[in-house]
């Protein structure tokens, strides 16, 4: 668990406490939304040397890799990955698999994949062996943009020489296996202008598929849920409340079961804020320690 502190040390850096005895941002920089800003001053150069350095060294300095690797965004690994290569003669990656091991050694392989590549690597290790690791099919779908789960399908085709669409028919079924096929089509409105007359429209098709109805028609909520924007469901959700007794969550709780009713609560989170959805994440995956939980919070790393 040292290498974890020494890592997570440098990733949650601390934010300087304003008046009112907050945190704040510090006043007269920018103002970043994710965890790892681009380094100021940034030398692919001078960083492929100490990494170097650090990996060459007598019992290998975990701490300086950490702190490089951490400190730059996923643009700036890329960069120091080629300068390394062109400079060592042989890939970063191939000097930190034999200088690392265990946890330690996924995160910073990890880290050093572009988001897409990262994304389709989940995709694979979710799906192949024994089970299927749905927790983690359905994080990347419900938060990733329609650009980037194209570019994951393409990427997943390149590297497994499969079709993404087949492998989720073949280690999903029923409604779930529905949803991340919906998900996977890309299809999602990704405006931010909200359409009142619809929300309402959508919001009561939601209660006569669900609580207004003997059965559940999961087509309907699949359907709505996963081809309307952030912002429109959640002006949905609001529209919810007129139309029945319950919120959409508690709705949702009560018509859906097993893993169509966690794929769907995920999509719910994820329209109501992203932020809190990865926040919850995170927390789940340092509070229990799993080989699942540390897929979920390299994912979390890796968007930055």
């Amino acid at each position: 668990m040292a290498a974890f502190k020494s890592f997570l040390d440098n990733v949650v850096r601390r934010k300087t406490p304003t008046n009112d005895g907050s945190t704040g941002p510090v006043k007269g920089k920018p103002v970043f939304y994710g965890t790892v800003p681009p380094y100021p001053n940034f030398n692919a150069s001078n960083d492929a040397a100490v990494l170097k350095s650090a990996i060459e060294s007598k019992g290998v300095d975990e701490d300086v890799i950490n702190a490089v690797l951490v400190k730059r965004n996923n643009e700036q690994r890329q960069k120091i990955k080629a300068v390394y290569e062109a400079n060592a003669g042989k890939k970063l990656e191939v000097a930190l698999k034999k200088a690392l091991k265990s946890d330690h050694e996924d995160i910073c392989l990890a880290l050093l994949m572009p988001p897409a590549y990262y994304d389709a690597f989940l995709f694979r290790k979710a799906t192949k062996g024994v089970g299927t690791k749905e927790d983690v099919l359905v994080e990347i779908l419900a938060t990733r943009t329609n650009q980037e789960i194209c570019e994951i399908k393409k990427v997943f085709k390149e590297e497994y020489k499969e079709e993404l669409e087949d492998v989720i028919k073949n280690e999903t079924s029923g409604d779930f296996n529905k949803a991340l096929l919906a998900m996977l089509q890309a299809n999602k409105d990704e405006s931010n202008v909200v359409d009142m007359a619809q929300a309402k429209k959508d919001a009561e098709a939601l209660f006569e598929a669900g609580e207004n109805t003997k059965g559940t028609n999961v087509s309907t909520f699949i359907d709505i849920l996963t081809t309307r924007s952030g912002p429109q469901l959640a002006q949905t959700f609001q529209q919810y409340t007129s139309v029945s007794d319950n919120t959409f969550p508690k709705a949702l709780e009560k018509e859906m079961k097993h893993d169509i009713k966690h794929c769907l609560m995920d999509i719910v989170k994820c329209a109501w804020n992203t932020p809190a959805f990865f926040a919850e994440k995170l927390h789940l995956a340092i509070k229990v320690w799993t080989t699942v939980s540390l897929l979920l919070f390299l994912m979390i790393c890796q968007r930055v």
